[in-house]
C-alpha cells in the first residue's frame, strides 16, 4: 500500500487525494486526515473546497493553528486578503507563515501601512521569506530585484529546482524570451508534464514566433497528460490561449476571468479598442489600476481615444500624461515602446518636431508598420516635411487607413507641396461623393492656389460653384483663371489648358457678369495665338 508521503514528496496531489478519501471512506483516518485532504485540495488549486475542509476539521477537531492559517491562505487565494489579515494576525508573533500571509494579503489589499510593518518581519536568512519579498518585487513589476533574490537563493538551493520557472518568469517579463526558454528547460527536465512551465513556454513562443506556435504547446501538453480538459480547467490557460488564437470570442472567454486572472482585463480592453467599441473599452480599463508599462499604454490609449471621439481635453491630458509617464521612465526611454509614447505624448501637445525626433529614432523596427506610417506620414507633414511625409504615406497597404478621408486629406497636401497638383486632383476624383469630398475639394482648391497650381485650383473652385453658388468660389475660380493664363504666357503651362479655363468660366457667366471680361481677354489671347476654342 503506498503512504501519503511518497505522493507528497513527489507533489502528486490527485493520488495523495485519492489516498486520503479512501482511507476516510474506510473509517482508516485520523485526527489529520481533513487537514491533509485541506492541503492537497489547496495545492490542486480548489481553495473553496480545501477552505470547507479546513472548517470541517476544526468543527471535528476544534480549532488549531495550522487550520487557522490554512484558512487564511485560502481566503487570500480566494480574493479575500481582509480576512485573510483577520485571522493570521492572532499568530502573527507565533508564525513565520502567519506574518507572509499578512504580508501578501496587505499587498493584494493595497494597506501600505500594514504591508510595511509585515516587512519589517522579513528575515533576511529565510529562504520562504525571501521568497515572499521576491514575490512583491515581481507583482510590483520589479523584476530585475525579483530576479536578483532568486539568483541569490538558487546559489545556495540547487536542489529547488521551481526555482527556474520563477527566474524564466523574471526573464520573460524582461523580453528575454531566448533566455526564459533556456532556464526553463532546467525545469522541464524534471517535470517535463508541468501547466504551470508548459504555459510559460507557451507564452515565450507566442512572443519569439506567433500564436500558432504557442497553441503548439499547450497541445503537445494535452497529449503528454492525455487529459483533454487540462486548458479548460485552468484560467490561466483557458486566458492565454484565446490570447494565442488573437482574441477570438474574447467578450465571451475573458469576462469570466476578470477576478482571476490579472491579465484578462488588460487583454479585453485590448479586444474592445481593436475592435473600435470605445466604450466598452473604458469601461472594463476603468478597473485597471496600473503598475506595468503595458497597463499604463492601454490607459492612455482609451484616453486618447476617446478624448479624439468626443473633444473631451480631460481625456486627452490624462492621455498625454500616461503616454509620458512611461516614455520618460528609467525602464522604458530606449525602448521601441517608450519611444512611441513619448511620440504620442508630444502628438497630444503638437510639438510635431519632437514628434518626429522620436519616430524617427525606431523607423528601423517598424518601418513596414500601417499604424506608425500613419502616425510618422501625418508628422511630417505637420512639420512641412512634405516630401519625406509624401514617401511614408505612400509605404501605407492597409486600406483601413488609406480609404479613411485624413490619410486622402494630407496625401493631396503632400502633393500639391511637392508639385504634384494633378495626382491630388485624381484623388478627390476617386474620392466617394458626401461631405468629406467636399472637404477635400476645398482644401485642393485653395492649396493649388497658394502653391500656384492654377489649372488645378480653377478646376476645384469651378467645381465647388456648381454645388453652391458662394462668392468666395467665384472669387477663387476668377483668381485662378487669370493666373494659368498667365502661366501660359510665361511658358510655365500649357495653352491646352485654356480652352476648358474658358469653358469654366462660361459656366458661371450668368451668375457673375465679371466673367465675361475675363473670359474675353483669354479668348483674345487665344485667338492671336493660334489656339482653338469655341466661341462665347
Amino acid at each position: 500500500m503506498p503512504q501519503l508521503q511518497d505522493f507528497v514528496g513527489k507533489c502528486d496531489w490527485t493520488g495523495a487525494m485519492t489516498l486520503l478519501e479512501f482511507q476516510r471512506r474506510a473509517d482508516d483516518g485520523d485526527d489529520k486526515t481533513l487537514l491533509w485532504m485541506a492541503y492537497c485540495s489547496f495545492h490542486l488549486g480548489d481553495y473553496a473546497k480545501a477552505l470547507d475542509l479546513y472548517d470541517e476539521a476544526i468543527e471535528a477537531h476544534g480549532p488549531s493553528m495550522d487550520a487557522s492559517l490554512g484558512r487564511a491562505c485560502c481566503m487570500y487565494f480566494l480574493g479575500r486578503p481582509k480576512d485573510a489579515i483577520s485571522i493570521a494576525e492572532e499568530f502573527e508573533d507565533e508564525s513565520p507563515l502567519a506574518a507572509r500571509v499578512i504580508f501578501h494579503a496587505a499587498l493584494k489589499d493595497g494597506d501600505e501601512d500594514r504591508l510595511l510593518a509585515a516587512h519589517e518581519k522579513i528575515d533576511d536568512t529565510s529562504k520562504t521569506d525571501q521568497l515572499s519579498l521576491a514575490a512583491l518585487h515581481y507583482m510590483r513589476s520589479h523584476f530585475q530585484e525579483a530576479m536578483e533574490i532568486f539568483k541569490r537563493i538558487n546559489h545556495d538551493h540547487k536542489e529547488d529546482i521551481a526555482l527556474h520557472v520563477y527566474m524564466a518568469m523574471c526573464y520573460y517579463k524582461l523580453d528575454y524570451y531566448d533566455v526564459s526558454l533556456k532556464i526553463l528547460q532546467v525545469y522541464l527536465q524534471h517535470s517535463p508534464h508541468s501547466p504551470a512551465a508548459a504555459n510559460l513556454k507557451a507564452c515565450n513562443h507566442f512572443r519569439l514566433y506567433n500564436g500558432k506556435a504557442a497553441e503548439s504547446e499547450l497541445r503537445q501538453l494535452v497529449d503528454a497528460t492525455g487529459d483533454a480538459a487540462v486548458v479548460e480547467d485552468s484560467a490561466t490557460l483557458k486566458h492565454n490561449l484565446c490570447i494565442f488564437r488573437g482574441g477570438a470570442d474574447a467578450s465571451r472567454i475573458l469576462t469570466p476571468l476578470l477576478d482571476s486572472v490579472p491579465e484578462a482585463r488588460l487583454n479585453l480592453t485590448i479586444h474592445y479598442l481593436k475592435a473600435g467599441d470605445i466604450a466598452a473599452a473604458h469601461a472594463t480599463a476603468e478597473g485597471i489600476k496600473p503598475v506595468a508599462p503595458t497597463e499604463y499604454i492601454v490607459k492612455a490609449v482609451v484616453h486618447a481615444e476617446l478624448g479624439q471621439a468626443s473633444g473631451d481635453r480631460e481625456h486627452l491630458r490624462l492621455a498625454q500624461q500616461y503616454f509620458q509617464l512611461v516614455g520618460s521612465s528609467t525602464s522604458e526611454c530606449d525602448t521601441v515602446p517608450g519611444r512611441q509614447c513619448m511620440a504620442s505624448c508630444f502628438f497630444i501637445l503638437r510639438q510635431f518636431a519632437d514628434v518626429n525626433v522620436y519616430l524617427a529614432s525606431i523607423k528601423p523596427y517598424v518601418f513596414s508598420n500601417s499604424e506608425f506610417n500613419w502616425n510618422y506620414g501625418i508628422s511630417l507633414a505637420a512639420e512641412h516635411d512634405y516630401e519625406t511625409a509624401e514617401q511614408v504615406l505612400l509605404q501605407i497597404s492597409d486600406e483601413s487607413f488609406t480609404s479613411e478621408y485624413v490619410y486622402i486629406a494630407w496625401l493631396a497636401r503632400c502633393y500639391i507641396m511637392n508639385g504634384k497638383a494633378k495626382l491630388a486632383w485624381e484623388l478627390y476624383l476617386r474620392a466617394e461623393t458626401g461631405p468629406d469630398a467636399m472637404l477635400l475639394l476645398n482644401q485642393i482648391a485653395n492649396d493649388c492656389y497658394r502653391m500656384g497650381a492654377f489649372y488645378f485650383a480653377a478646376k476645384a473652385f469651378s467645381m465647388m460653384e456648381r454645388y453652391d453658388m458662394q462668392q468666395e468660389y467665384w472669387e477663387g475660380k476668377r483668381g485662378a483663371c487669370i493666373g494659368v493664363l498667365q502661366q501660359v504666357i510665361a511658358g510655365q503651362e500649357s495653352s491646352d489648358s485654356l480652352p476648358e479655363v474658358l469653358e469654366m468660366l462660361r459656366a458661371g457667366a450668368e451668375s457673375h457678369p465679371q466673367q465675361e471680361h475675363v473670359a474675353a481677354v483669354i479668348a483674345k489671347w487665344c485667338s492671336e495665338n493660334g489656339v482653338s476654342y469655341m466661341g462665347l
